[in-house]
C-alpha cells in the first residue's frame, strides 16, 4: 500500500524527519517569543532572557553541572543554542542538508545528555539519545528526498562543491 506515492518505510523516515525538525523547531520558537509551554513569555529571548540560563543554571547535575551554570548569561551560547535549534529544525523540515544537520543536530543530543548524568530513570539512555540515534539514522538513508526538498537540493552547485551540505 502506498500513501502519496510512498511505502511504508518511506513514511516512517519523512514522519520521523518531520517530528524531530518539529521538536527543534518548536524549541526554538517557545524560547523566542515566550509562547507559554516550557517558555514564559516573560524569559522569552526577545524579552531579553537568556534561552539557556534557567536550564543551564537549574536543571543540570552530575559531574559536568558546574562546567553548565558557568556557561549561564553567556551572549554567545545563547546565540549559537538557537542558530542550531533553527537551523536544524528548518533543515529537517524541508528535507535539505540532512547530513549536517543530522550530525549537529547528533552533537546537540549528547551536549544535552551531559546537563544531567547520569539520566534520571536510566542509568545510560534517555530521550536525548534516542534523539541522538534516529538523527544519525537519518542521515545514512536520504530521508530528504522524500517529501521533501532533498532532491532538488543535492542538484545545486553549492552542495556539489560542498558534499556536507547535503
Amino acid at each position: 500500500m502506498k500513501i502519496l506515492g510512498y511505502g511504508k518505510e518511506q513514511l516512517a523516515w519523512i514522519g520521523l524527519r518531520l517530528i524531530l525538525g518539529w521538536m527543534m523547531l518548536w524549541a526554538f520558537l517557545d524560547k523566542t517569543f515566550g509562547l507559554g509551554y516550557a517558555t514564559a513569555s516573560t524569559d522569552a529571548w526577545l524579552s531579553g532572557s537568556s534561552p539557556t540560563s534557567g536550564y543551564l543554571g537549574y536543571a543540570t547535575s552530575g559531574p559536568l553541572a558546574g562546567f553548565y551554570q558557568s556557561l549561564v548569561g553567556n551572549v554567545v551560547v545563547d546565540v549559537l543554542f538557537m542558530l542550531a535549534l533553527i537551523a536544524i529544525g528548518i533543515a529537517l523540515i524541508l528535507g535539505i542538508g540532512m547530513k549536517i544537520a543530522g550530525y549537529s543536530g547528533a552533537v546537540l543530543m549528547v551536549i544535552l545528555w551531559s546537563t544531567n548524568l547520569p539520566p534520571e530513570n536510566n542509568p545510560i539512555v534517555d530521550d536525548h539519545i534516542i534523539s541522538f540515534v534516529l538523527l544519525l539514522a537519518l542521515t545514512t538513508v536520504k530521508a530528504g528526498q522524500w517529501l521533501g526538498l532533498g532532491k532538488w537540493w543535492i542538484t545545486t552547485p553549492l552542495v556539489k562543491k560542498f558534499p556536507i551540505l547535503e
